[in-house]
């Protein structure tokens, strides 16, 4: 069994890409702690729970909950109900801070993500974490990052400082294409708050992505070529690129993972359950 540490922000965090992946560990034998920034609990993005405010009337009060587009964009019942039961986990309830986590007390590290701006960007810029997933990846241990969560990964540096800690190696995150088409959708139906779906804005005379997961992540790269999405080839293609259907665990066709050596990588939610097996798979080989 195998003792994974899953850091989270406060606030804002994917409920899908952390409760799921937490119920296919634990499923699968593996032992998993959360960390925060404080040691106190943290909450997901209550919209990708609710779907309340995805809506172009979830500005209004009185109309908050009613759902048409929210109930199709936020997370399926299944990791609704990992997610639900992931709070009750005495793990869950009982954090540890991101300054407590010793890389020394763990066999392997997991990187949830999630995209709204106002808690994910103490994630993505805390010295403290991107230090702690430099540590894991110097010690050959296993790490997985899944949307963001590769953001994380790719802004930690080498401990000569010089270069990401991704440098070398072949990974995915989220694609500019799921990315902006999550952003378009939003600029339509949170027309008040039209970059919901982007944590970092293009810049005045940017093109458009400079500023996307996968722009940023592919310049930390050895190689833009070691950035990988799915091959036109690929089967079931459609399925894998649409952005409208996810994986589960016994059906790994929505999915698309990649994993080097003790790193996995992920895409988006529907990857899930088969980002976190394939982690699993890498715990496991090891002997953990």
């Amino acid at each position: 069994m195998a003792k994974v540490i899953v850091p989270i922000p406060s606030r804002d965090f994917d409920p899908t890409e952390a409760a799921v992946s937490w119920s296919v560990l634990k499923r699968l034998g593996h032992s998993v702690m959360f960390a925060t920034p404080d040691g106190q609990p943290g909450r997901a993005d209550d919209m990708m729970i609710t779907g309340e405010g995805l809506d172009p009337w979830g500005f209004m009060p009185g109309l908050k909950r009613l759902t048409a587009v929210g109930r199709l964009m936020r997370a399926n019942a299944e990791a609704r109900q990992a997610y639900a039961v992931m709070l009750q986990d005495p793990a869950y309830q009982a954090p540890l801070s991101w300054a407590q986590v010793r890389r020394e007390d763990f066999d392997g590290l997991l990187l949830p993500g999630g995209h709204r701006a106002r808690g994910m960007r103490e994630y993505l810029e805390s010295d403290v974490l991107q230090k702690l997933v430099a540590q894991f990846f110097a010690a050959g241990l296993p790490v997985a990052a899944i949307c963001h969560g590769v953001l994380l990964a790719a802004r930690s540096r080498t401990p000569d400082g010089i270069r990401s800690a991704l440098f070398g190696r072949r990974t995915t995150a989220l694609t500019w294409a799921l990315e902006s088409a999550g952003w378009k959708v939003g600029r339509i139906v949170r027309f008040w708050d039209p970059n919901y779906y982007r944590t970092y804005v293009d810049g005045p005379g940017e093109p458009a992505g400079t500023m996307s997961v996968q722009q940023e992540v592919t310049r930390a790269l050895a190689r833009p070529e070691d950035f990988l999405d799915v091959p036109a080839e690929a089967p079931d293609y459609r399925r894998k690129t649409s952005g409208m259907v996810r994986d589960t665990f016994d059906d790994d066709r929505a999915a698309f993972v990649v994993r080097d050596g003790n790193y996995v990588s992920a895409r988006w939610p529907g990857d899930a359950h088969t980002f976190a097996k394939t982690f699993a798979a890498v715990l496991s080989k090891r002997g953990m």
